[in-house]
């Protein structure tokens, strides 16, 4: 099997369609490659800082470098791109709301060895969830071009439909090759790793990855940026890094206040639970008979 690629044009529902069969698609050329130049500028001095992995699955020659909201303005160009947004509401539909998951530079330097096959969604203490039943909507934005040679994500095509617990080897899976300003989707429970980079330069990926806001995130948006900048961000941007509640019971602060008050100062937009259990679980019912 080979990984699907779409056009930039192709539509959220396009995208999510193609995800939920095989696990992971390619968008090709999503953003100019210029766009990554200015994101890797801003975000070049806290790569240099960042120091190699310590073990055999973070890469004992990667820098994971996250917290991107904070340190660069670009980022939220990626984070909010409309396309990914679109693929989002389409392809996690099935809960009341999701939030941003993760934020993070993945730069394999020359000699990296392959990552050990895993699904992003054991990091939900390995919990079982059910086969169909998808939780996260990843991308691996191409900060250069992807090759096999230099270590491009591997897929294992279709696995997302298969039981947890499954072991794989790189053989059993294939190369996510695109070039730079391609994106790729995956899903939470698709098998997938790094590939070995057996080139003589870095391979750069930007990791930005959501899941479903009832579920914690992986790195603590609240604690990553500060408040204080938090609060010039758009709303819909404060929103999707989880200030907001996570289904219509969870979240709230104080008083059955909306977290959004936390940023903008306000003591309004009280949470009323009253009807609100049973417009949730309507509004779910209807995206699950799409």
């Amino acid at each position: 099997m080979e990984i699907v690629h779409l056009p930039s044009s192709a539509s959220g529902a396009e995208i999510a369609e193609v995800l939920r069969r095989d696990g992971a698609v390619v968008v090709d050329e999503m953003v100019d490659p210029g766009l990554l130049d200015r994101f890797f500028d801003e975000m070049q001095p806290f790569v240099d800082a960042t120091p190699n992995g310590s073990d055999g699955f973070t890469g004992f020659t990667t820098r994971r470098t996250g917290g991107l909201l904070a340190r660069s303005a670009t980022a939220q160009e990626l984070v909010m791109h409309p396309s990914v947004i679109a693929t989002c509401d389409d392809f996690l539909g099935h809960v009341t709301s999701y939030q941003l998951h993760l934020t993070q530079i993945i730069d394999i330097g020359p000699g990296g060895e392959a990552q050990p096959i895993h699904r992003d969604q054991w990091a939900f203490d390995f919990f079982p969830f059910p086969t169909g039943y998808d939780v996260q909507c990843n991308t691996i934005w191409a900060g250069d071009d992807f090759t096999e040679e230099n270590g491009a994500t591997r897929i294992v095509i279709g696995s997302n439909q298969l039981e947890d617990g499954l072991r794989f080897t790189l053989e059993d899976s294939i190369p996510a090759e695109m070039t730079k300003g391609s994106v790729l989707f995956y899903s939470g429970s698709v098998y997938h790793g790094g590939g070995a980079n057996d080139s003589d330069a870095n391979r750069r990926a930007i990791n930005i990855t959501y899941n479903v806001s009832f579920l914690r995130q992986e790195e603590n948006q609240y604690l990553s940026v500060p408040r204080e900048q938090a609060a010039t961000f758009p709303e819909p941007l404060q929103r999707l890094m989880g200030y907001q509640m996570g289904a219509y019971a969870l979240g709230y602060i104080d008083d059955l206040r909306d977290p959004i008050n936390v940023l903008t100062g306000e003591h309004s937009n009280e949470v009323s639970f009253a009807g609100e259990s049973e417009d949730a679980r309507a509004t779910v019912e209807a995206r699950q008979q799409r």
